[in-house]
């Protein structure tokens, strides 16, 4: 049975990452209150009742995303939003592993309507049972933004943890291939990205993750150098085609190759006759594909 757990407001994400650094600590996984004790996703829903947006720190993510549109939240916003919830559910005593290591393989927006800066937002936020992959387990985050008692946006994020796969092969197609996309038959748009977009994004959204913030933090995590958050990958693509975009519509994304900071990558777009777009991102001297993604409009 879900259990609902209702907090005052959105918590700090600092102290959450400190957290989430104690199961590397010798002997600690043997403390109730640190991650690894169990063997599932805990059946919780946590739910802040009444967020408000802060304008300075809204108008920072649009600066370092792209988003121009003044009325109304930039679609990946909610991630930003209740990333810190993430954060909770992920670094609880009842969570089935540390959250240092997991990856974010995809991402999916539903967009319902239109939300206005100004509205007062209901957070909800839940993990999906683990289910098997060929290289270990995968679980979905789904997280809820609802205006009274109306549904606004929704967003599962599906995150991987290596480790004992079922040896299976998956061939079927990818709907987010549907509309293709050759970024070298394309007219393109480059992005030069600066050594620190990663601290940028992490002090506006909350994912203070060190490989995102220096290369010797994240030399420490096995990364030759420090790498773009997927969710500004996935934000900076959304807003170059901001003018395109419906007003309701669901996009979902494929997180491939690490963006290194800092880098040069390009963009591309493909519009289908009934709505549709393709978009893709990789890196501009090597080709390396870094995301591919699909909006379908509702």
């Amino acid at each position: 049975m879900t259990v609902t757990r209702e907090l005052k407001s959105i918590p700090k994400a600092a102290p959450l990452y400190g957290r989430a650094a104690l199961p590397m600590l010798p002997f600690a996984s043997r403390l109730p209150f640190v991650a690894g004790s169990t063997k599932e996703i805990p059946d919780v829903d946590l739910v802040v009742p009444e967020v408000r947006v802060d304008a300075k720190n809204l108008a920072a993510y649009r600066e370092v995303t792209g988003f121009l549109q003044q009325d109304r939240l930039p679609v990946t916003y909610g991630f930003a939003l209740a990333f810190p919830l993430h954060m909770a559910l992920m670094t609880g005593g009842d969570f089935p592993f540390p959250a240092v290591g997991l990856v974010h393989l995809r991402n999916r927006i539903v967009h319902h309507r239109p939300i206005a800066p100004d509205e007062a937002l209901r957070v909800s936020v839940h993990g999906s049972p683990l289910q098997p992959h060929p290289k270990g387990r995968t679980f979905v985050v789904r997280t809820e933004l609802s205006v009274g008692t109306e549904v606004v946006w929704t967003c599962e994020s599906t995150f991987f943890k290596r480790g004992k796969g079922d040896g299976s092969k998956d061939d079927a197609p990818d709907p987010i291939d549907a509309v293709a996309v050759d970024l070298a038959t394309l007219q393109t748009t480059q992005w030069e990205l600066p050594e620190d977009l990663g601290r940028r994004f992490a002090r506006i959204g909350g994912d203070i993750n060190p490989i995102h913030l220096h290369p010797l933090t994240a030399k420490a995590f096995g990364f030759p150098r420090h790498i773009a958050h997927g969710m500004w990958t996935k934000a900076r693509s959304l807003a170059a085609i901001e003018d395109l975009l419906p007003d309701a519509y669901a996009v979902e994304v494929r997180f491939q190759k690490p963006v290194f900071l800092p880098g040069t990558v390009e963009f591309g777009s493909v519009q289908a006759d009934d709505g549709r777009i393709g978009f893709a991102l990789q890196d501009a001297k090597k080709q390396v594909p870094h995301l591919r993604g699909l909006v379908s409009p509702s």
